[in-house]
């Protein structure tokens, strides 16, 4: 599925705000006539958007328009009830244990800033009022490959049990002139990480902060001593991948 996350309080239930979850928990409950409970594969924060999200539910029985679970039929159905920023692509068996979040291998997001005004880029990409050393920031996030625990760019009193992320890539790349993206893959993130990561990467750019105190940042493991975040809306999940065998159907 994917989703404009401008409109939401990101993917999880809020009890103070609308969310991604709750608006695809509600669709599914006018065709399937009963509560189903959805997983995603993460928890996007509030105005985050989603190109590829993952999602399971575990459903048996009959549904409104036919005696099984047609799947394509499902997702067709979804699409007509969920709102304009909510797109559901496919709809495919999976074996019973399947998990989309912990059976994931891989999470990717891309994080875009632009140079010049633009009416069309301000909406999913953040404007940068002068234009940061990229290749400094490219070598800044070649450190990232060094470490595992990045409790400095998690968002505090969590819930996690572990700080400790695999990264697997990490990268800007200019996508047009004054348009860049940079590119972030690991096996799992934690709250605010990736525009945490961002953050301090652009103190690199901007000159202040060194390749090496941005190692230091990581070693520190406090997130005070890393740059803020930047604003959500500039930030997109693109891609989850999983073990093949969880799926009963070609994906």
């Amino acid at each position: 599925m994917a989703y404009d996350g401008t409109c939401y309080h990101g993917w999880q239930i809020q009890p103070n705000g609308q969310s991604v979850q709750e608006v695809l928990q509600d669709a599914l409950f006018t065709l399937l006539r009963r509560p189903v409970a959805v997983v995603g594969a993460g928890r996007t924060d509030a105005g985050v958007h989603a190109r590829l999200m993952v999602v399971h539910f575990d459903y048996e029985g009959s549904v409104s328009f036919g005696e099984t679970l047609d799947c394509g039929r499902l997702a067709d159905k979804l699409n007509r009830i969920l709102p304009p920023d909510i797109s559901v692509y496919r709809v495919v068996p999976v074996v019973p244990e399947a998990h989309a979040r912990f059976d994931a291998l891989s999470r990717t997001y891309h994080y875009f800033v632009h140079t010049a005004k633009s009416p069309f880029a301000r909406h999913y990409s953040c404007r940068l009022y002068s234009e940061p050393d990229f290749e400094e920031m490219n070598r800044a996030a070649r450190c990232l490959f060094d470490y595992t625990d990045f409790t400095s760019f998690s968002k505090v009193n969590t819930d996690t049990k572990t700080n400790n992320c695999r990264i697997m890539k990490a990268g800007w790349e200019q996508m047009a002139a004054g348009e860049w993206r940079f590119e972030i893959q690991a096996d799992r993130f934690l709250r605010n990480m990736v525009r945490a990561v961002v953050g301090t990467l652009m103190e690199v750019g901007r000159g202040k902060l060194t390749v090496e105190g941005f190692r230091q940042v990581i070693e520190g493991k406090n997130r005070c001593g890393a740059g803020e975040s930047m604003p959500g809306h500039a930030l997109f999940l693109v891609d989850v991948t999983y073990p093949r065998n969880l799926f009963l159907e070609e994906v």
